[in-house]
């Protein structure tokens, strides 16, 4: 297979084209182009972004980041931020440089968060102690049981 290809760079994007001829047919041809986004855009988002979504958190008390209905409209806002400036500067989205820049927001902000939103803590112990107790008094019983069952058995053989 023959390949020939062709590099094109712009100040917002690189687009680099791939021309495949085939063997078989002079003829038959594709044309592949890809684009991807440079450090402009990773800049763009890091300053206009990410800096409303610092204001936005950093007005939050720490203890709050976990709680989606606090946070939802920030990260919502931020999400259409990256999205609206990837139009403008004609990337595509989501992209690997919107992932990884996602991947840090939650390192920063969530990283503590369980997945349904709530802080994980444990329960009171008046619901606690009794998911605890009943299970030892039922494995204390039936082994009671078996026991006295037993003795009583050699006894009428």
């Amino acid at each position: 297979m023959h390949t020939t290809m062709l590099t094109f760079f712009t100040f917002r994007m690189s687009l680099t084209w791939y021309l495949y001829v085939s063997p078989a047919s002079s003829l038959a041809f594709h044309i592949v182009s890809v684009a991807t986004c440079s450090a402009g855009y990773q800049y763009a988002i890091e300053e206009i972004c990410l800096a409303k979504f610092k204001l936005d958190m950093e007005a939050l008390d720490h203890r709050h980041w976990c709680n989606w209905d606090d946070t939802v409209e920030s990260y919502g806002q931020l999400t259409n931020c990256t999205f609206v400036i990837a139009l403008n500067m004609d990337c595509f989205w989501p992209n690997h440089l919107v992932n990884d820049f996602f991947i840090r927001i939650h390192k920063h902000y969530f990283q503590n968060c369980a997945l349904s939103g709530r802080l994980l803590q444990d329960p009171p112990s008046r619901i606690l102690g009794p998911f605890i107790v009943v299970p030892i008094l039922i494995t204390l019983l039936i082994t009671a049981l078996v026991v006295w069952r037993s003795k009583r058995s050699e006894g009428i053989m």
